[in-house]
């Protein structure tokens, strides 16, 4: 028999946890190392390493080397948050057959999925390794904000990487589950997630071995990544002061400074000031090398970064009011994702919800070890009673209609599974045919939302507009996955789909794509 992990699929960084004698365990590779850069780069025959190995080839190769792919996932070529994406990295984004934004790398486009597979294949390649048992399934996690088509990329990227997805559960979720699993809470807490790509914050109340999310809200492009491209751009800028070197398009010296802005990040998180010294980012007129030497303290840094926390409080406000809580309201608040770390960040986080946060998780691991809980409880029979999850759905759900506007029929923040439905007529004279189209979002505008898909209901009798009625309905699983029918009322004729986004792959792309098993 084989094992089940939980996955911690991070932008930054992926963590693989299992249960061993009753405890979530984090699992570590040969060298002792049990967080991973999710960082995937191509070698010479497109050979593939991941990890630190990867992130090692970054500096010197940053055309080659993918990071923060899970930004790109699941989105579309033309969307704002792909723009901002492709003005940041070195390697190309180029548009795929259904509208994606896809990967491309030494002249080879690739599925953002395959780039998110390689980095599950290789933790369970680490779990592997350090059981020296199979990886039979595992729960893998995803931001609590991430819409359906995200969660669907997700699932397609496992199994890409053969791996048995036994569950999607949401990052704030796990770690509740890793917090409160067998300690008989009762109380209100927040689950304030701030990853490298990623923020959520999820109110949930605990009741014993009931994990009931109450409300979730985020933002899906802001995190440690974002911190440290503030700190980039005033190095960039203080370079241009100095040197007259303009860095702009240079993306190799980007890289380094960014590498650098890191790095200063985290030795502010212990001293106060820091030097920052980077040789080799452009040359003067004379053709000699020139770098960048300068000094960063925490008042800098907290200047150029406070506008960021702020932003994460505007989504806590946001989730707080969704739950009818106030912060005074709330027991506990526990810190995941690695910029949680940083001493500002905890202090600010303090102030707002008037209370110490928990310091005795380690952010990085948590979320892996909750979803190694959740996997076992899916797959080892066990004496202990099984945490009951109650999630949420963190957007609307609804149809496009007439005008233009959304029609919600799932409305943010309903406890899920769940199935809702809403009667529509026909909207002109002798219809025979409607064409819906759902959207995930919170705007009134339907385009303004995420167009998750398609379908038509054809044969209706035709009639003069509103005699027809047509019944919509959508069903949300545990997983966040959504199926959609409509159901002409007079005759009964039904259709039925389980929404494939338009910008997703399909099912025989996914097959196409899974790796062989002896080359990982």
């Amino acid at each position: 028999m084989g094992i089940a992990v939980g996955i911690d699929l991070g932008t930054s960084n992926s963590v693989v946890a299992t249960v061993i004698d009753g405890q979530a365990v984090v699992l570590a590779d040969i060298e002792g190392r049990s967080v991973h850069p999710s960082v995937v780069a191509f070698g010479y025959g497109h050979a593939v390493v991941v990890g630190h190995r990867a992130k090692a080839q970054l500096a010197y190769a940053p055309e080659n080397t993918v990071f923060s792919a899970k930004r790109l996932i699941g989105r579309r070529y033309n969307s704002d948050e792909v723009d901002r994406i492709r003005r940041m990295v070195a390697w190309g984004v180029a548009e795929g057959p259904h509208g994606d934004a896809r990967v491309r790398v030494k002249g080879k486009v690739y599925a953002v999925p395959e780039i998110s597979a390689h980095v599950l294949a290789h933790m369970k390649g680490i779990a592997e390794q350090a059981t020296g048992q199979a990886v039979d399934g595992a729960v893998i996690t995803v931001p609590a904000y991430f819409n359906d088509q995200q969660r669907q990329a997700t699932r397609d990227a496992a199994t890409i990487a053969g791996i048995k997805c036994l569950r999607i559960i949401n990052e704030p979720t796990a770690a509740a589950l890793a917090y409160g699993y067998g300690q008989g809470h009762q109380q209100n807490i927040v689950v304030y997630d701030l990853g490298g790509g990623t923020f959520d914050v999820s109110v949930l109340r605990l009741d014993g071995e009931l994990f009931e999310v109450v409300s979730t809200a985020g933002d899906t492009f802001l995190g440690g990544d974002d911190f440290d491209g503030a700190i980039c751009d005033h190095l960039a800028a203080q370079l241009l002061e100095q040197t007259g070197i303009d860095i702009s398009g240079n993306h190799s010296a980007h890289t380094k400074l960014l590498e650098a802005a890191e790095r200063a990040k985290k030795a502010l998180s212990k001293v106060n000031a820091v030097a920052v010294k980077v040789p080799g980012l452009g040359r003067d007129a004379q053709g000699n090398p020139v770098g960048l030497q300068t000094q960063l303290d925490q008042a800098t840094v907290q200047r150029l970064v406070m506008p960021l926390i702020q932003r994460s409080f505007s989504v806590c406000d946001e989730a707080l009011n969704q739950a009818g809580l106030s912060p005074k309201q709330i027991d506990n608040v526990l810190l995941v994702g690695g910029m949680t770390r940083f001493p500002l960040v905890r202090e600010a986080v303090g102030h707002y919800f008037g209370k110490a946060p928990l310091d005795h998780l380690n952010p990085d691991q948590v979320v892996a070890q909750g979803a190694a809980i959740q996997a076992f409880s899916l797959t080892a029979y066990s004496d202990q009673p099984a945490a009951v999850l109650l999630d949420v759905t963190p957007q609307t759900l609804g149809v496009r209609m007439v005008g233009g506007f959304l029609d919600p029929i799932i409305p943010r923040n309903s406890q899920i599974p769940t199935e809702m439905s809403k009667i529509f007529t026909t909207a002109h004279d002798g219809q025979e045919e409607v064409r819906i189209r759902v959207h995930q979002g919170e705007s009134r505008i339907a385009d303004e939302n995420e167009l998750l898909g398609e379908f038509v209901l054809s044969g209706l009798r035709a009639a003069a507009r509103g005699e027809v009625k047509v019944r919509v309905a959508f069903a949300i699983d545990a997983d966040g996955i959504v199926k959609a029918s409509a159901q002409d009322v007079e005759s009964g004729r039904k259709v039925n789909l389980t929404l494939q986004a338009s910008s997703n792959l399909t099912a025989v792309e996914v097959e196409e794509l899974k790796f062989d098993e002896l080359g990982f």
